[in-house]
């Protein structure tokens, strides 16, 4: 119960923040979905210390996959989807979770945690950083993609790909360039927010075929 409510405290801090930025910055719809977006980065290495197990996370992931798709269609927390575009991004996040969970948890945590945090904070880095400074762009699928935010989505990709990995090799080659490499392409499939579904998933598969096997 106490672990829970660790976890739970962390969710509520993380959207209290984005409803006081929101308060202050209503024009900023983008940039509150984003904190939420990054802030739930942390979660995963925090149920990992406290020795959540598998089932229970997969459970808890589980119904929160499910009150996103509740409120898609009551729209119960507008602040979570809050966007300028059409997007079903947060219910991929949260289905990609407990994907990554489910194969992950036990086999190899450091895959799991190397595909939420390129989606975390590789992707939401790339979403900030790409509106908010002026660079060259180009339309993929629809959906608009600028250089300054692809180039943070490969670097942030990189130092995540690297940390982990060095950590649990203590080596550098050449496979966590293309992991992030693989990554930063499938970011630019982003219509209707897919790419919260297809590059975690395929970082953390990447992660566990070239380097924990």
């Amino acid at each position: 119960m106490i672990k829970f409510s660790v976890v739970l405290l962390y969710l509520f801090s993380i959207f209290l923040i984005s409803i006081v930025f929101k308060k202050y910055n209503k024009d900023s719809k983008e940039i509150v979905r984003k904190i939420i977006h990054i802030g739930i980065g942390p979660l995963i290495p925090i149920a990992q210390i406290l020795e959540i197990n598998q089932n229970l996370a997969l459970i808890f992931t589980g119904i929160i996959s499910l009150m996103v798709f509740i409120n898609y269609k009551y729209k119960l927390f507008p602040t979570i989807e809050d966007v300028e575009r059409k997007s079903y991004g947060t219910l991929f996040y949260c289905l990609s979770l407990f994907i990554l969970i489910y194969l992950f948890w036990d086999k190899d945590p450091n895959a799991l945690i190397s595909g939420f945090f390129i989606m975390t904070f590789g992707d939401g880095l790339a979403g900030l950083i790409g509106k908010s400074f002026d660079s060259k762009s180009w339309i993929f699928f629809k959906q608009k993609k600028s250089l300054l935010g692809t180039m943070t989505m490969f670097l942030t990709s990189l130092l995540v790909v690297c940390s982990i990995g060095y950590a649990q090799q203590n080596s550098l080659n050449l496979n966590y360039f293309t992991i992030a490499l693989f990554a930063t392409l499938l970011e630019q499939f982003s219509v209707l927010g897919i790419d919260n579904f297809i590059v975690p998933i395929s970082s953390a598969l990447f992660f566990n075929f070239f380097i924990t096997s």
